[in-house]
């Protein structure tokens, strides 16, 4: 049952934004190994267990297109991605098979690593959000990404998205369904958001 299960997960993989604070376009065509990170990071989610990863893309969305080979992957485009993270996650969660789980991912988190996306995977729970977690200096555990959604909260997170916020309001609002995995000996778990941060490229 448990391998059906995680057959069941489709990935959505955020890579929507223009990258306005890094300052070098969208972070979907950093180069990454050789490759965009888009590409790389579609790869590493589909290689982690997901049955399909979709990538939503919005800023300059054809040069995106024509620059990267996705062809393993369903892109979509989402028109309003300009209004923040939460049009495009609504987008992504709807384009997914609507019995599967969603795992979702960012585009700028070059540090993610398939063993990470299938640990989530293993470690999930029905009708649980599971979420990957890293210890910060206070050794503390703090939630981060990747995270994924039961097929059962999918509606209630989405009708909660709205402006810069994908599930942040459904996981505030519902602590007690997350539960946190450490994935501290993977990756550090860090977004890729400031010039200062760019060393995670290498």
């Amino acid at each position: 049952m448990a391998d059906l299960d995680k057959q069941r997960t489709t990935a959505v993989l955020l890579a929507a934004g223009a990258g306005t604070r890094l300052g070098l376009g969208p972070k979907a065509l950093l180069r990454f190994q050789g490759r965009t990170l888009v590409e790389v990071l579609a790869d590493v989610l589909l290689a982690g267990g997901c049955r399909e990863v979709v990538t939503v893309l919005g800023a300059d969305a054809e040069t995106v297109r024509a620059a990267t080979d996705l062809s393993r992957h369903r892109i979509i485009s989402n028109p309003a991605w300009a209004s923040g993270m939460g049009s495009s996650f609504r987008a992504g969660v709807a384009a997914a098979a609507p019995e599967d789980h969603v795992l979702i991912a960012l585009v700028d988190q070059p540090g993610l690593t398939a063993e990470t996306v299938a640990r989530l995977l293993a470690s999930h729970k029905p009708g649980r959000v599971t979420a990957a977690a890293y210890r910060g200096n206070d050794g503390k555990l703090q939630r981060g990404h990747p995270l994924l959604l039961d097929s059962s909260l999918r509606a209630q997170a989405t009708e909660m998205a709205t402006g810069d916020a994908g599930a942040r309001y459904f996981l505030q609002a519902h602590p007690e369904v997350i539960d946190l995995i450490d994935c501290s000996d993977l990756s550090a778990g860090e977004d890729l958001d400031s010039p200062e941060q760019l060393h995670l490229l290498d």
